[in-house]
């Protein structure tokens, strides 16, 4: 069941994740307040889709707390996952800047509740702040090292490096405990259970990760990027 709610200033996780934010600092008291009585939160229990596929786009998304999913359906209804993005992080900055539906749907890994900037805010921010522009210049840098990565990883990396970097900091800076099943990092490294099983247990064993029921903790950043090199 997705939730969704209108701010309020009793809502503490929402105001600290705003006062958080660089450009939301620059911005003049009475903007703040202003930004504070239009966002919105949604939520979703894990295995929820929160944002389904092909509907317009509500506006820029930060996740509070909790862990999503980017995916889309392959042929013969197949999903196949694009991008995990964790609590702090924000997503959907191409949907909203284009004003077109949203390509993929995004699900809730754990219970989740996202933060969501409305479209004619966020082109507000767009079109007068320059801190903005600056933060959201620096998550398209991120989205784009990403992409770049995968194709890569997709043409010329062996699964040992794909399963690396899909659990590397370019894509998990905030959280080094992943609560991912075997299947959804399969899914996202691109290449069958069986082989990324083969991989992690491997990894477990040179004392890169830890593995335990649905979790990955990294133990050792340093060797994933001596793996990547």
């Amino acid at each position: 069941m997705i939730q969704c709610a209108m701010f309020s200033a009793t809502h503490k996780p929402v105001s600290r994740f705003l006062l958080s934010q660089p450009w939301f600092a620059a911005l003049s008291p009475a903007q703040q307040d202003d930004m504070e009585r239009k966002v919105f939160t949604l939520s979703a229990a894990r295995g929820a889709v929160i944002l389904p596929a092909n509907e317009p786009t509500q506006g820029w998304y930060g996740v509070l707390h909790g862990l999503v999913k980017i995916s889309g359906r392959a042929t013969k209804g197949r999903r196949s996952d694009f991008l995990g993005v964790a609590a702090g992080d924000w997503f959907g900055e191409g949907a909203v800047l284009k004003n077109e539906s949203r390509r993929y749907e995004v699900v809730a890994l754990r219970d989740t509740e996202l933060l969501c900037l409305p479209s004619a805010t966020f082109h507000g921010l767009f079109e007068s702040s320059i801190q903005f522009n600056q933060f959201l210049v620096s998550c398209m840098n991120l989205r784009l090292s990403q992409a770049m990565a995968m194709i890569e990883a997709g043409r010329t990396r062996s699964p040992e490096q794909r399963i690396a970097l899909s659990l590397s900091r370019l894509f998990w800076n905030r959280t080094r405990q992943l609560d991912l099943t075997q299947d959804e990092l399969a899914s996202l490294a691109g290449m069958s259970r069986q082989t990324a099983n083969r991989v992690l247990n491997a990894l477990q064993q040179q004392g890169v990760i830890s593995l335990s029921m649905n979790r990955i903790r990294v133990l050792d950043d340093a060797a994933l990027s001596r793996l990547l090199e």
